[in-house]
């Protein structure tokens, strides 16, 4: 059975840019990496034919990965989704109420997580705690230390 794995229109775009520049650009580099260290000579002792020949198999390990997913993808339809309540692509506006600090989160397939553009996993602990959750909830989150906090949803939206 395939892993079925939603993203979104972006992501995907992203997945097929990635598999794209590695066929078209690094496969054929690696490929004269290889023609150039066989034409050393002796393949038993060529330090640099056993390199490209390992970063070729890695290569292809990637880009069988990527088709993979890219096979296995589902584009998450955002007309369909619910504003009411927090679901994948919804922006979510919480407060810690432990110490009143607010926070902005986009949730996102974990494909696409990027904490640096506050964009986590719907499969972190945070967000599965925020799912279905509507605006004045208070979502109570169990982390992996144990430690449990609350957040107040004060604004959804999708983004």
């Amino acid at each position: 059975m395939a892993n079925i794995q939603y993203v979104t229109k972006e992501g995907l775009e992203k997945l097929r840019a990635e598999l794209h520049e590695l066929e078209t650009f690094e496969r054929p580099k690696i490929s004269q990496q290889i023609a150039e260290a066989r034409d050393k000579g002796d393949l038993s002792e060529n330090a640099e034919y056993d390199a490209a020949k390992e970063a070729q198999g890695l290569l292809e390990t990637r880009i069988a990965r990527l088709k993979e997913s890219i096979g296995n993808s589902r584009i998450i339809d955002e007309a369909k989704l619910d504003a009411s309540k927090v679901s994948i692509l919804s922006k979510v506006k919480i407060k810690n109420l432990a110490n009143n600090q607010e926070m902005v989160y986009t949730l996102v397939p974990e494909t696409e997580a990027d904490l640096a553009k506050a964009r986590i996993s719907v499969n972190t602990p945070i967000a599965k705690g925020l799912l279905g959750k509507s605006v004045n909830e208070i979502a109570e989150i169990t982390l992996p230390n144990g430690m449990t906090l609350n957040f107040e949803i004060l604004e959804i939206s999708l983004s």
